[in-house]
């Protein structure tokens, strides 16, 4: 019997063991976030992808279209900026303004942007007007009102805007407009993309029509729906009203390669209204959905990602030359929202008792010590970082995020599916792959620095 009974407790605690073995591996299964994704086609190249949550009665419909100012057209920059203005002023159905009452009187809210790859449009709406929203959108897809009157209107709204946002404000484009035309060298990526004062006078009305013609077409575009709704009412829905439009030739893209850059780069940007010196410094990104890329995602957390970051630990806390140390990858972004040539950039002001030297010589001492920073605690200590801020995009704006990553994927890869394989993309970079990108891309001759030199600050010694 008291082997029995042995046998018996032996076999017990294995199937209790089994037990919380599988326990844990539903747990697992649990944590492992997984978004829903159906992508399909229409017959005339609109890409649609549909993505369920029934977290709140809301829905989220967001079209993105595949132009964005890095392949607007020369001597017309700020252009797809413009054009972006131009799509809330009318279509078939709907006057100057009423796409924005529509949105509004029904509970909702909307926005659109420019970007370097894409411009997009989105409403947050109730669940129940979500096919209000479809078929607005296809009705501006199907035709614009293009008036020289509302040309004329919208340039002056957007010259307005650059004048406040850029010229008219302290550091006004700094760094983010400024440091691609310094960094690069291909003029598709270093222009000037919100537009010249000159060049967007100069857009005329058959500019704007062909640019509708050739750019803001079924296959050119992505359409996302987030939220709560039923996926075969919303592809009805979708089909009836975005199916008829016709499909248009789509121009082949320019060569918007960039060079690879062999030597340090310095400019300094003269700011009548800034008080305290800035600066700032880029890396040119390695090739997208590449492992160095993905490494180089683990290096923005590492290094200019939260109060633990070493810059910030260094010029913040050791140093006390700055408390805004900030960057990232793609500053009009983020790292998974582009397509061509990308640069990775971080930027701080510093009070005028410190040089610049002083900034430069803390900052090196953190890049010549970063390769022995790099270990596997501190490459998954990254990927919990970057996990965090992935969800949190996500989730953002009752899934605002999501519907961007979705449309970004399926207009740049194809596969809108990627959303869900990005944590497992960062988990096989290694310590090694890490150490091999700082020595290929975060080195001194492929370094841009961008200096702001306070104009304000000198005239204020000047007259103290």
């Amino acid at each position: 019997m008291k082997i029995k009974s042995k046998w018996f407790v032996l076999s017990l605690f294995a199937i209790l063991i089994a037990s919380c073995a599988g326990e844990e591996e539903k747990k697992e299964e649990t944590a492992q976030f997984k978004v829903p994704v159906e992508y399909y086609k229409l017959d005339n190249g609109l890409k649609v992808i549909l993505s369920q949550d029934r977290t709140s009665p809301t829905a989220i419909v967001a079209v993105y279209y595949n132009i964005g100012f890095r392949i607007e057209p020369r001597d017309r920059t700020g252009f797809a900026h413009l054009f972006e203005h131009m799509m809330f002023q009318g279509s078939q159905n709907l006057g100057k303004m009423e796409f924005i009452k529509l949105v509004q009187q029904n509970g909702g809210v909307l926005n659109g942007s420019t970007r370097f790859d894409f411009t997009n449009y989105f409403e947050i709406i109730p669940s129940h007007k979500l096919e209000t929203m479809l078929w607005a959108e296809a009705d501006r897809m199907r035709g614009l009102d293009i008036t020289q009157d509302n040309l004329t209107n919208q340039q002056g709204v957007v010259k307005n805007e650059v004048k406040v946002n850029v010229l008219n404000q302290p550091y006004g484009g700094f760094p983010w407009l400024d440091m691609p035309q310094y960094a690069n060298t291909n003029w598709y990526n270093a222009h000037n993309f919100y537009g010249d004062l000159a060049d967007l006078d100069a857009a005329k009305l058959e500019d704007v029509e062909s640019f509708f013609k050739t750019y803001y077409s079924p296959n050119n575009a992505a359409i996302s729906v987030v939220g709560d709704f039923e996926i075969e009412e919303a592809k009805t829905w979708i089909d009836k009203y975005f199916s008829n439009i016709p499909a248009a030739e789509i121009p082949e893209q320019p060569d918007i390669s960039e060079p690879k850059q062999v030597e340090q780069k310095e400019f300094v940007k003269n700011d009548s209204l800034a008080n305290k010196p800035a600066i700032a410094l880029a890396y040119h990104m390695p090739e997208r959905n590449s492992p160095e890329y993905y490494a180089m995602g683990l290096l923005d957390q590492i290094l200019v990602q939260g109060d633990n970051s070493l810059l910030a630990q260094k010029l913040e806390k050791e140093k006390g030359y700055t408390s805004d140390v900030s960057g990232g990858i793609n500053y009009l972004g983020n790292m998974y929202n582009y397509k061509g040539p990308m640069i990775w950039m971080y930027d701080l002001t510093y009070d005028t008792e410190t040089s610049r030297e002083e900034v430069l010589t803390a900052v090196d001492e953190v890049m010549t010590n970063l390769k022995a920073n790099i270990t596997q605690e501190s490459v998954d200590q990254a990927i919990v970082k970057l996990r965090s801020q992935l969800y949190d995009d996500i989730g953002r704006t009752f899934g605002l995020g999501r519907a961007d990553l979705l449309c970004s994927f399926a207009l740049f890869d194809d596969n809108p599916e990627r959303i869900n394989t990005l944590e497992d993309e960062f988990k096989k970079i290694t310590p090694e792959i890490v150490k091999k990108t700082i020595d290929e891309y975060l080195i001194s001759t492929k370094r841009t620095i961008l200096t702001v030199n306070p104009l304000l600050a000198d005239n204020e010694k000047t007259q103290s």
